[in-house]
């Protein structure tokens, strides 16, 4: 198997031999250890699992999404098919609602229907969370112009955490930081996740932020090096646990499968003019084979 896949399944059976089962605002309680580290060498392997098949169009689209168009809208991915967000959508009268477990007067957690009303000019978005605060703060187009005229500028940071717009986001970032790194030729990042849901979003978001580095990478003049990825709540939800044994027992079973390669359109050398359509005619992801899909459910 891919190396990605065998630091994987590692943590995987960390956390189902060690971790700790706890309550959380959804109302699936999670098994959850307080903290996980991963190196990523993409000088030699693009990580992407084969123990499961990884939606690559979906993936790298969301990515998009937040740093190339910068966006909150939903309609945005909706138009492309891609569905990661429908469960988060501000509806057309600036609600939002959803099932989970609050505080109640003594300080005991009971489930129960949470309606947030925002304003409604954040109708159909996700209000001021991921790619509305890479906007604001034009992270992405820093970070570019950074790495062009000042590559040993130790400030090369993109934060999707402010507290500012808290309170109007619906979900909070979660991969919320990367700092960034010019030596020799590559690019390198640090990425920030401080909760981590294992069997859904880790593998998303690794393939995001690999993607998004060789693609920096590729509009800089540069080489994808390193990235660093750091998280402080790694868990698996209990009505996730049997797909994560099946998947453990494929990298335990099944045949070694490698990585697929990224291949990145050798003529767009603009990160902003990245295709970001359907068919992602810029970026494909080649050679990829897996062992089939395994369905694990979304806990908001």
């Amino acid at each position: 198997m891919s190396k990605w896949d065998k630091d994987y399944i590692n943590l995987c059976k960390q956390i189902l031999e060690e971790g700790k089962r706890v309550e959380n605002r959804t109302g699936i309680d999670t098994i959850k250890i307080p903290g996980h580290f991963f190196k990523f060498d993409l000088k030699k392997e693009f990580p992407a699992l084969t123990t499961k098949q990884l939606f690559f169009r979906q993936a790298i689209l969301e990515m998009l999404w937040i740093y190339q168009v910068q966006s909150n809208d939903v309609r945005w991915l909706q138009k492309r098919d891609v569905h990661i967000w429908d469960e988060w959508e501000i509806d057309e009268n600036g609600l939002w609602k959803a099932n989970q477990l609050v505080p109640n007067k003594d300080g005991k957690l009971e489930k129960k229907e949470v309606i947030r009303q925002f304003d409604t000019k954040y109708a159909h978005t996700i209000g001021t969370a991921y790619g509305y605060i890479n906007n604001k703060f034009q992270n992405t187009n820093r970070l570019i112009e950074t790495i062009k005229n000042n590559p040993n500028d130790r400030r090369m940071i993109m934060s999707l955490w402010q507290d500012d717009y808290i309170k109007t986001a619906v979900l909070p970032s979660c991969v919320w930081s990367s700092e960034w790194d010019v030596t020799d030729g590559y690019l390198n990042c640090w990425v920030h996740q401080r909760s981590c849901d294992v069997p859904l979003g880790l593998p998303f978001n690794i393939t995001q932020y690999a993607t998004l580095l060789s693609l920096i990478a590729h509009c800089t003049d540069l080489k994808p090096g390193n990235m660093y990825w750091s998280i402080k709540d790694a868990h698996i939800y209990v009505n996730q646990i049997d797909g994560i044994k099946e998947q453990i027992k494929r990298f335990d079973t099944l045949e070694d499968l490698k990585a697929p390669e990224l291949w990145i359109n050798p003529e767009v050398k603009d990160f902003f003019q990245i295709d970001n359509s359907k068919e992602l005619k810029d970026i494909k992801v080649k050679n990829y084979k897996h062992h089939g899909k395994i369905k694990f459910p979304i806990a908001q």
